[in-house]
């Protein structure tokens, strides 16, 4: 973990909204990781005898997955040019790709970026949760 750095941050990105963000992207993550715990990646075998033993309510067991995910990209998309890149800059401080020092650059090369697909581009992340948490950390916005 970072030490917070003496410096007034002055974010365009609400540290709320990286919290939800932060918390939705766990969410995610952690549903994601659920369905491969088994370890048979859902593969199938079909034999006579075979019954379906799963209870489940059918498709709102599946919308209540993609909701998640789905409020996660909404809220993204909500985020003006700057709020997507700050956004952006945190998953990197946290990922350890810059030091808190250089938030400037972080935020300059997150807008070099772009803002189309940020949602699926931080998605891919798989520990963003605790990346923008721990950012949040460093720069003493917790």
């Amino acid at each position: 973990m970072q030490k917070p750095v003496e410096r007034e941050w002055e974010l365009s990105i609400d540290p709320d909204t990286v919290r939800l963000l932060a918390s939705k992207a766990r969410a995610i993550s952690a549903g994601l990781n659920s369905d491969y715990d088994d370890g048979h990646e859902h593969e199938v075998e079909i034999d006579g005898e075979a019954r379906d033993t799963h209870q489940h309510d059918g498709l709102i067991e599946e919308e209540e997955e993609d909701l998640t995910e789905e409020e996660f990209r909404e809220l993204v998309a909500d985020l003006n040019v700057d709020e997507a890149a700050e956004l952006m800059a945190l998953a990197w401080i946290g990922r350890g790709d810059y030091d808190i020092s250089e938030w400037s650059n972080a935020v300059n090369d997150a807008k070099q970026h772009g803002a189309k697909r940020v949602a699926t581009y931080l998605l891919g992340m798989p520990m963003l949760g605790d990346w923008l948490d721990e950012a949040l950390d460093a720069i003493g916005a917790r």
